[in-house]
């Protein structure tokens, strides 16, 4: 059988063709900087109002933030990423049991983004889960590595309950009472991409992702501390930002984006892969429920600024994201009232 994925064991002296972006589409690893002012957030501060402060401007600013004292366990942290390696150092043919290029199953391995409508393969693969209600989807995840479920299930209620006072804050920066994003998201769906960048022998001539936006509300990304892929695009520059230990990266995606008329920016990130080491990231996204109707809040429009957005519900904009290439550009631009 020939494996799919790209963590196969094979090593790979050039890179296949199938994964060479043409020259105007290279990462052009040479011109990213570093960015030297990541906003780090401490949320075990006192003061809430300078918390909620650093959020907003954060939000405004950048469209993401790395965040502190969290209270998300470093031992779940650490149990989270070991788990995550065991998955995919396990045997090809164990691994391709569970793969399928189907988007709408709520457990599988795939590989790139959507090789069912991709001409150029991104250097990814990745086991992506639905993690909420847990007692639905745990259940289907994989039973190899052992203590899989149980390590994943402790870490997806620790990452929800801080994605929930996440939004909270973003809420309130945005002068609306602190459980209005909640509110109009309604119970929340979460899923998580735990992915995996293996060794490349050229990076400079492909991507693990291409730049996009995240269709989502809100990103929860635990980075390898051991090896940097993240980039941000920040005033027409790529920016590359380093992990910090302990921290999560939030990324506000394009749902919050709507509901903030515009105001936050959903952030359009990368990820560059590595030719000396494999990379591995955990993303957990909080998604609005299918029958939420995504539009900004009253007071965000009361003094006679236009909504930016029509409202609209997640599946219907779920499904035009899935149905596009990643890098088409802002899926959300279908949804301008002008």
């Amino acid at each position: 059988m020939e494996a799919k994925v790209i963590s196969s064991g094979q090593s790979y002296i050039t890179l296949p063709a199938g994964y060479i972006r043409p020259e105007s589409d290279r990462p052009s690893l040479s011109e990213v900087s570093d960015c030297e002012n990541v906003p780090l957030i401490d949320l075990g501060l006192q003061d809430k109002h300078l918390i909620i402060q650093q959020i907003g401007d954060a939000c405004e600013q950048y469209g993401f933030f790395q965040v502190i004292n969290h209270g998300v366990a470093a031992e779940t942290m650490e149990k989270m990423q070991q788990v995550a390696k065991e998955f995919f150092n396990l045997p090809v043919e164990e691994k391709m049991k569970l793969y399928s290029d189907d988007p709408t199953k709520t457990m599988r391995l795939s590989t790139s983004f959507n090789v069912k409508k991709e001409t150029i393969n991104n250097w990814r693969d990745y086991l992506r889960l639905h993690c909420y209600p847990l007692h639905k989807y745990s259940s289907e995840w994989p039973a190899n590595p052992p203590f899989f479920r149980e390590i994943v299930s402790t870490y997806c209620k620790e990452v929800r309950e801080l994605g929930l006072r996440l939004e909270e804050a973003i809420s309130e920066s945005l002068g609306l009472e602190k459980d209005c994003i909640k509110e109009i998201l309604g119970e929340q769906g979460q899923h998580m991409a735990i992915n995996y960048y293996p060794e490349c022998p050229q990076p400079d001539l492909t991507y693990g992702l291409p730049g996009h936006t995240d269709p989502n509300a809100l990103t929860i990304l635990l980075q390898d501390l051991d090896v940097s892929g993240l980039q941000v695009l920040k005033d027409g520059h790529w920016l590359a930002v380093k992990p910090h230990p302990n921290a999560f990266v939030i990324n506000i995606g394009d749902q919050l984006q709507a509901l903030s008329n515009g105001k936050y920016k959903s952030v359009f990130h990368r990820a560059v892969v590595n030719s000396n080491k494999a990379r591995l990231s955990v993303a957990s996204f909080l998604c609005p429920h299918d029958c939420a109707m995504i539009s900004a809040p009253k007071k965000l429009i009361q003094d006679g600024s236009q909504a930016m957005y029509r409202g609209f519900t997640y599946p219907e904009y779920y499904k035009k994201f899935w149905s596009r290439n990643l890098d088409h550009k802002y899926c959300l631009e279908n949804f301008k009232t002008t």
